[in-house]
């Protein structure tokens, strides 16, 4: 996993879409090894949003693949 540079480490502004969705940049993700389908622990520290890549639920997912995919997870709270 790479280290952020004090270049790239430079804040970085988001647009919150609908459903809540922002988007990392690809320079975060590659430096974090952030890539498709890991997880993330969303937590809050006062006026903070703080992201956390956590491998142990990464795990745990990956252990039950095909079994249950986000998509329908999605699909599910939709329906809702």
């Amino acid at each position: 996993m790479a280290k952020l540079t004090p270049m790239k480490n430079k804040p970085e502004i988001v647009i919150v879409r609908k459903r809540g969705v922002i988007v990392i940049s690809k320079n975060i993700r590659e430096a974090l090894g952030i890539e498709e389908g890991d997880i993330l622990r969303v937590s809050l520290e006062e006026d903070k949003i703080i992201l956390s890549k956590e491998s142990f639920w990464e795990k745990l997912f990956n252990s039950t693949k095909g079994i249950y995919s986000p998509d329908d997870a999605e699909l599910e709270l939709d329906a809702d």
